[in-house]
This record gives structure tokens, C-alpha cells and sequence, in this order.
């Protein structure tokens, strides 16, 4: 049976999409069948990925609607073993089209889960907010990856999530675990990087990633080419670290 992991923070630029176009293609590269479902109407993860979001017909706004079955969303990402339901621009909309409707925070749950079957790994990434879009990802996941930028803001809306996290896992989600703290543009020279990573392992030990994510000039420049760090530059730290990272989730859901 394979894990739905949403990669999730309502704050914007901590490296969600890095996160989850990087794992994804880690994870396959790893052997690991994946799928990656873009939540956030930027729609930054297909395009990283290298789908032109232009072209989609069928996509996230249409599996939450209902309106096409997931098989029929799914398309097949340039990396090895990743799968995608891509998003485009009119996924801004469902927040307002879902609002009335019966069981509004499981429309994902109820259109991916049979999925599991399938995937290793669904990975879901997220939009930055905590809207009807982040609740429906948190709603369908078994854990979440909270990504956290080591800088000076870092912890701020930390407990904000946290307290979203305590609240589906009470009324919609009883299963939902975090599956990790992962710092995210860490520059080993600043010392307030340092201090940031000093505090979150302090406050959350057991839960932080081992594995750190450093800032990195050809991550940065990855997703202008539309392709996954492994796919541009698997020589880099980047790369190095994402690896670094799906291997720690690999074996930590083996025990």
C-alpha cells in the first residue's frame, strides 16, 4: 500500500514546489513508483515538471470536482517513475465551487485513495494558505512534510499549521501524522541559519529531517528548464540533498 504525503506551509517561497518536484523525481530515481498531484493553482510543480500547463483539459480542478476520475488526470511526468495530475490557473476557483457542496473536505480523499494501490508515494503539493485546497491535501494524506526556510521569520505560523494540523487530525483525519520538519535554504556561512536549525531541532527534535536543504544556485535555476534537479544537474548539492532526503523517508517508512 503506498503513503499520501502532503508537502505543506501556509507561508509562501519555503520551498514547497522545490520540495515536492525534487522528491518526486528522487523518489522515482530511487526505484519508487510515484505520484505527484500539483495543489496550488500556480501550478508551479507541473510546469516543473516540465508539463505545459497551457495544454491541461483534465487536472486537479477536475479530479476535485468530480468531474474526471483520477486515472483520466494523470499524465506521465519526463522523469522516471513519476505520474502527475497537473493544476492550471482555474483550480483558483474550487475553494468558491466547493464551499456548498456535502463533504467538501474529503472531495480529494474520495478521488485519489483508491490510488494507494498503485504508488509507492503520492505526494501532494500545496497551495500556500490554509483554504479548502490545503484542508482537502491534509484530509486525504497519511502524513504531511512541513517545509520550514532557515530564516529569521522561519517559526512564525509554524504553530498556526500546527494547530490546523491538530484540528483535522480531530474532526476530519484521525490518521494524519507528521512525517517531518525539513529546513529548507540553508546557507552554512549565515549565522542566523545556524541558529535558526539550532532552535527547531531544540523545539522539535525527533521531528526534524536529518537531511538539511542548502541553498543551492542550480536548484534555483532547475525549474526554468522544466525539469527536476536529478534531471538537470545530478551532480549538485541539491540534488545530493533531495536523495538524501527520499533515502531518510524510504527508511523511515520501512520500519
Amino acid at each position: 500500500m503506498g503513503k499520501i504525503i502532503a508537502i505543506a506551509n501556509q507561508k509562501g517561497g519555503v520551498g514547497k514546489t522545490t520540495t515536492s518536484v525534487n522528491l518526486a523525481a528522487s523518489l522515482g530515481v530511487l526505484e519508487k513508483k510515484v505520484l505527484l498531484i500539483d495543489a496550488d493553482p500556480q501550478a508551479n510543480a507541473s510546469s516543473g515538471l516540465g508539463v505545459n500547463v497551457d495544454d491541461i483539459k483534465t487536472g486537479t480542478y477536475q479530479l476535485l470536482e468530480h468531474a474526471n476520475s483520477a486515472e483520466e488526470c494523470i499524465i506521465k511526468a519526463d522523469s522516471p517513475n513519476v505520474d502527475i495530475i497537473p493544476a492550471h490557473i482555474d483550480l483558483v476557483a474550487i475553494e468558491i465551487e466547493l464551499v456548498d457542496k456535502e463533504q467538501r473536505e474529503y472531495m480529494l480523499k474520495q478521488a485519489i485513495t483508491h490510488l494507494k494501490s498503485a504508488y509507492d508515494y503520492i505526494l501532494i503539493d500545496c497551495a500556500p494558505s490554509l483554504g479548502l485546497l490545503t484542508l482537502n491535501a491534509l484530509t486525504a494524506a497519511d502524513a504531511v512534510v512541513i517545509p520550514i526556510q532557515c530564516e529569521y521569520f522561519a517559526l512564525e505560523g509554524l504553530g498556526k499549521l500546527l494547530n490546523t494540523i491538530k484540528s483535522v487530525q480531530k474532526i476530519h483525519n484521525p490518521e494524519l501524522d507528521i512525517e517531518g520538519l525539513l529546513l529548507t535554504m540553508y546557507d552554512s556561512r549565515l549565522r542566523l541559519s545556524n541558529q535558526v536549525v539550532e532552535e527547531v531541532q531544540k523545539h522539535f527534535s525527533d521531528m526534524v529531517f536529518k537531511t538539511i536543504i542548502q541553498r543551492n544556485v542550480r536548484l534555483g535555476e532547475a525549474p526554468s528548464f522544466g525539469e527536476s534537479i536529478i534531471n538537470y544537474d545530478v551532480s549538485s548539492k541539491g540534488a545530493a540533498n533531495y536523495l538524501s532526503l527520499a533515502k531518510e523517508i524510504i527508511n523511515k517508512n520501512r520500519d
